[in-house]
Formats: C-alpha cells, structure tokens, sequence
C-alpha cells in the first residue's frame, strides 16, 4: 500500500512540474540601453517565452504595450524610470495571468522585438515619424510575408471617402500576403511581397476627377513583388489597414495646424498601431478598451477571429472597421459601449420600444398648469395637439402640425390668465415643461434705422435772340420795300402777315408779327428750376422813324446743388415683419364696368418694410424693402410717380452700418436752335440761334443700422 503512495505521489510530482513552471514565469530586471541611436529595452525572464509577445503603439500619448500571457511581475514596483533618449518610463501591470508593459515615450516610434535566452528584447526605432516618412531608405514593413509561394493579386479599385479622402483598395489572395509602405518624396510605394500581378491589373490609374490628394495608381510587376506607385499632391498625410484579405490605403488632405495630430475623416481618436494574425474579435475589442476612457461590454453572441493590420488609425476607426467586418454594432451609454450584432441591437431595442409603448398605454395619467407669461396659450396649445391651422393672413391652405401629447393626453388653454392645463402621463409632461421653458422666453428686439440720401449737382447756361424789322413807308403814304429793278420793290417781315401789313394788304402793322427770328433763351429745363430769363433790347431805326430793326438778347445761366436726407426708424421683434411709411395719395380716374368713372388712389410714399433675424453670434440678417416715391409730372390720366425702390437681405453686425443701394446718374446735355445757312455765319450767325447748356448729377444712397435692445427702447 504504501509502494502505491510512493508511485502516486511521484506520478503527480512529474505532471505538476511544467504546470508549476508555466506558472512560475515572471519578470527578474528591466534594463534600457543606447545602441546606435536606438533604445534597447532587455526584459529578464525568470524562463524562456515559447513566442514573441503580441503588442501596440499609440500615437497620442506616444506608448507601446506589450502583452505577455502566463507572466507575473517580480520587480517589487509598477513604475520603472528610465528618462533616457526617446523612452521616459516604463508601467507594469498585472491583471490575473498576463502582465502588460507600456512603454511611455517622448515622441511616437515603432519597434522591433526578439527573443534572447531568457530574454525579451525591444529595440525602439529612433526618429519621428516626420523623420521617418522623409527618408527613403528602409521601407515600412507593414506586415511580415508568410506564403511560401508567390500569390496574385485579385483586384485594385480605387473610392472617395469622406472629407475628400482617397481610397486605394486592394484585395489579396489570402492574408498571408507581406505588404511594405514607403514615402518616396511626394509619393507613396506599395510593395505585396511574393505575389504576382495579372495582366488585366497591370495599368495606370487617372483619379483626378475624384477631388482627392490622389492624382494617378500605377501598378506592375517588379520581381516577385506587386509594385503599386500612388501621387498625391499638395499637404496631405496617409494611414493603411488591413481586414482579412482587404488591404486599405488612405490618403486625407492635411489639416491646417502643423501641431495637432490629424484623425481620419469623421473620427478623433488617439491613433495607434495594431498588427493581429488571425485573433479572436473579443480579445481585440478588450484591446482597444485597455487604451480608451470607455469600458467595452461585448455580447455573448459576438464570435469568431479577425486578421487586423492597422497603421497610425484613430482607436474609433479602428473599432468601426472591426465592427463593419463582423456586422457588429455599437450602443453608448456614457462611458460604456455595448458591442452585439446588429440583428441583436436591433431586437433590444425593439423590445425596449414596445415595453415603453405598453408602459405609456398603462400609465395613470395626471394634469399640470403651465403659466406662460410671453407666449400666447392657445398658440402653444395647438402645437401641442397638433390641430390644423391656417395658412396666414395671406391666404395659402391650411398646414398640420406634429402632435406632441400622446395619444391618451389633452390639453385646454385659458386666455383670461394665459395658462395651459396639460393632461397625459408623467413622462410626457416633463418633455411638455422642457419644452415650454425654451420656447416662453422674452422676444428680442431690433431697432432698424434707415438713411436715405437723394444729392443732385443741377447747372444750366442758355442764349437766345429775337430779331424783327418794320416799315412804315407805306402805312404814311410812302412806298414800302426796297427797289430791285423798275417798278419791283422787296419788303422784308416777320411773317405773312407783317409784309402784308407793310404794303398795304392787310390790317395794321402787329408789333408781334415783326419778328422774323424769334429764338430766345430755352429755359425749359430743370436745371433752371423755373427762373425767367433776363432780356437786353436794342432798336435801329431811320431819322424819318419810317424803318425799325429791332434786336432782344435773353439769357440765363444757373446752378443749383440739393440733398434730401429722410431717415425712418421702426423698431419691431425678431422675425416680426415691420412697416412705417410716409407719403400721400393721389387720386386718378378709372373705369367702372357700367362705363362709369370712379375715384381711385395711388400712393407715393416714404416706406421701409423690414423683417430682422437676430443670429447666435449676435448679428442681424435683414429682409428689407425701402421704397422712396414722390409726385412726378401731371399727365391727362393724373400724376406720374417717380419711383426709387430697393428689395433685398444682408447680414450686418450689431450697431454696424450697411449700404444696401446706391443709384448714380449723370446727364450732359447740348441743345442748339439756329436759322439755316444764317446760322452757320461766324460771328453774325448768333443773331440767327439759340444755345443751352445743362449738366445734371444725381445720386441715391440707401443705409441701414440694425441695433439690439434688451430693454425697452422709445424711438425718437
């Protein structure tokens, strides 16, 4: 009996013994060292580790993590200082049978690890990023090749993605293909590693059109390497990463801020790095959760594995290409994500919904007043109900409002004292009390002030001349005219009848009808503003007073400057359309349908319509329509009205001043009226015309003044 202990006891002795060293690994000493420019990190095992350590880089803070299963801290301390090169500290946490070593770095930098007996090295790749993106020289080994054959390449396409971000998307045979990235100035090389390229790959790409930083993809074989040449141009900056058998490249155009750390279209997280062969999406999930504020509860129905290869990608995207994968989805509730299936997501809340709906349905119900004190009652009270209303004064159809009360709710509004007794189930009332405290606030005001300056230059200079004879020969007993050839004698007269009063034909002489030039001064003009002109006569006449010539000079010249300031004001709430004018009416005659005549009005006003919509920044956006009208010229129908109108909407700052309009008109006018023939004789042919000159300017300025008031305000 005892030899059977003895055997028993040995037997167990020899199994338990790899147990015991499985359990009994842990970390002796950290040390870090220079070499080269590099830091070396040794990590001194208790035994040897059968495989190198899965880990991940961050790019914000700069970290690295290291993950070592079935490994204990021996060190005595969580925190070991280093402050040498790029690497400041290194933490060592323990969480039940894994350890986890972060190494907290002064810039981002990738690594390389190997196994040396008992120990774990790491050697840190000195350089920044920018550093390491401008040398040309050692690629990026994106991942390690592991087909032992070459493999071809299935398809390369190319997308636009959000923010202006090119695509380049490649699927690969399998996931065992090796990939490496290098910048080669304002280039990027892809390289597949042992693979071939089919012929009907083997091409050029022209992207232009797609608005990226990506202008052409060329693709060829290069040895038993694919290589894919991507140009983009102008500032940008590109991340890569792999799912499954699908490579993606992405290049964003570059932000504007040298300094901030650039997240992909639509997503800001820290970056980091991940570099995963075939691991189960639940060990990754808890991952990405390790280096995030949030805690990730991952469903029981979540399974199965995934190939991840990312490269300085936001966390999120990370998370969201993971989910796209596995046709996950997400739920956030505060800092906590609920990663299921989306056919599962779906369900639950599904049946969320419908417990809420059959708790509405069962829930008492119980009446609250509402007190409003700056918006009318039974206005509220029909949006809540959502009761047809009407279209406006302007006459449109009716228009529905959403109803908001539930089903079983009701309201009643009171007038008298402008509450509103609200009926429905608790939760309702709140949203009702939310509701009703964002909309019953105090309007405010705009105080809209208007310039309308009208500026006219008028000036005008005219000359004229009225020129006429007389004889009286023939009146007292002589005979009239001038003798041509025996008997034949030439009167000379204003008119017909002027000749024929000389030579005895007619009535006698009309002083009128002497003149033969009558041009005087045209003042007909406005420039003249109605004002006579001044005359200057002179008469040369016989000693016997029988023969008269006659001459009269008129002329005028004048000049005259006006300006007409007219300023409205109105004040009025936001979006409440405001009206203010001033003017008069003036009637005209209009057919009736019996043939009748009727009385009817037309106005010229001073008006300004405006309808103001105070911004978040405090600013003002103005619908403005500023009529200035006056009496024009009367005409057989009535008066004609001159019309000045402007119709628009500007943005003006609080208290700023805006020009919405301004008319500039210029008339130069040269007017002649002359004699044939005698008119063009120099000197003399002035006797024979008239001359005007009128040079009018006008100009029409319309300003505007928006102000804020959050008291009440008296316009003056």
């Amino acid at each position: 009996m005892n030899r059977w202990r003895a055997w028993a006891l040995a037997l167990s002795t020899c199994m338990l013994l790899p147990l015991q060293a499985w359990a009994q690994n842990s970390i002796k000493s950290i040390n870090s060292v220079q070499q080269a420019g590099s830091e070396v990190v040794r990590i001194e095992l208790a035994q040897p580790l059968t495989e190198l350590p899965r880990g991940f880089t961050v790019q914000t803070p700069p970290r690295i993590a290291i993950d070592l299963p079935g490994v204990s801290n021996d060190l005595g301390r969580s925190l070991v200082e280093v402050n040498q090169g790029n690497l400041r500290s290194i933490n060592v946490a323990q969480a039940g049978e894994r350890t986890r070593l972060v190494l907290n770095l002064r810039q981002a930098a990738s690594y390389r690890a190997q196994l040396q007996d008992n120990a774990l090295v790491l050697v840190l790749d000195s350089g920044s990023p920018a550093t390491a993106a401008a040398t040309t020289s050692e690629p990026v080994h994106f991942a390690q090749p592991l087909n032992s054959s070459p493999q071809a390449i299935k398809d390369i396409d190319f997308r636009r993605g959000q923010d202006g971000t090119g695509r380049v998307i490649v699927n690969l045979p399998s996931n065992q293909v090796g990939v490496d990235i290098q910048q080669q100035g304002q280039s990027l090389v892809v390289e597949f590693l042992r693979s071939t390229l089919p012929e009907a790959l083997r091409r050029r790409l022209d992207v232009t059109d797609f608005g990226t930083p990506v202008q052409s993809i060329s693709v060829n074989q290069n040895g038993d390497r694919v290589r894919m040449l991507v140009e983009p141009r102008g500032a940008w900056e590109h991340s890569a990463y792999q799912t499954d058998n699908q490579f993606v490249l992405e290049v964003r155009p570059q932000k504007v801020d040298p300094n901030k750390l650039v997240a992909g279209p639509g997503f800001a997280g820290d970056k980091l790095s991940l570099n995963f062969q075939n691991i189960e999406v639940r060990a990754l999930l808890q991952v990405i959760a390790d280096f995030t504020n949030f805690n990730v509860v991952t469903s029981d129905t979540v399974t199965g594995n995934v190939t991840l290869r990312l490269k300085d990608v936001p966390w999120d995207q990370a998370l969201d290409i993971i989910m796209q994968a596995k046709n996950l989805g997400l739920r956030k509730t505060g800092n906590v994500l609920l990663i299921a299936p989306k056919d599962e997501l779906a369900a639950k809340e599904k049946m969320e919904l419908e417990a809420k709906a059959q708790i509405a349905n069962l829930e008492p119900v119980r009446t609250q007043a509402f007190q409003l004190n700056y918006t009318k009652a039974d206005e509220v009270a029909k949006g809540l109900a959502g009761t047809t209303t009407s279209g406006g004064s302007g006459g449109g159809g009716g228009a529905t409002s959403t109803r908001i009360l539930s089903p079983r709710g009701s309201v009643i509004s009171e007038s008298r004292t402008n509450q509103l007794f609200v009926s429905d189930i608790p939760s309702k009332l709140e949203e009702i009390q939310a509701m009703i405290a964002k909309i019953d606030i105090p309007v405010r005001q705009v105080l809209i002030e208007a310039r309308i300056v009208e500026a006219d230059d008028k000036f005008g200079r005219a000359l004229g001349v009225k020129l006429g004879s007389q004889d009286l020969r023939g009146v007292q007993g002589g005979i009239p005219g001038y003798n041509l050839a025996g008997n034949n004698y030439l009167t000379v007269g204003g008119n017909y009848n002027a000749v024929g009063s000389q030579t005895g034909q007619g009535p006698a002489q009309n002083y009128a009808n002497s003149q033969f030039v009558n041009l005087p001064a045209n003042v007909s003009s406005d420039a003249f503003a109605g004002a006579s002109p001044v005359n200057f006569a002179l008469s040369l006449f016989s000693a016997t007073a029988n023969r008269f010539l006659n001459l009269e000079l008129s002329a005028l010249e004048a000049d005259g400057k006006g300006k007409i300031v007219s300023s409205p004001r109105v004040i009025t709430a936001d979006q409440v359309k405001a009206l203010i004018e001033q003017g008069e009416e003036l009637p005209y005659q209009v057919a009736t349908a019996s043939g009748a005549t009727s009385i009817a009005f037309k106005k010229a006003v001073l008006k300004l319509e405006v309808t103001p919509q105070i911004t978040p920044e405090g600013n003002v956006i103005m619908t403005v329509d500023v009529n200035k009208d006056s009496r024009g010229t009367l005409t057989p129908q009535g008066y004609a009205i001159n019309n000045k109108h402007v119709q628009t909407q500007v943005l003006v700052e609080n208290g700023g001043t805006v020009v919405i309009g301004g008319i500039f008109t210029q008339d130069e006018r040269v007017d002649e009226s002359k004699v044939p023939l005698l008119g063009d004789i120099p000197f003399l042919g002035n006797l024979f015309k008239n001359k005007a000159r009128i040079s009018s300017k006008t100009e029409l300025l319309i300003f505007l003044t928006p102000k804020v008031v959050s008291e009440r305000t008296v316009v003056k």
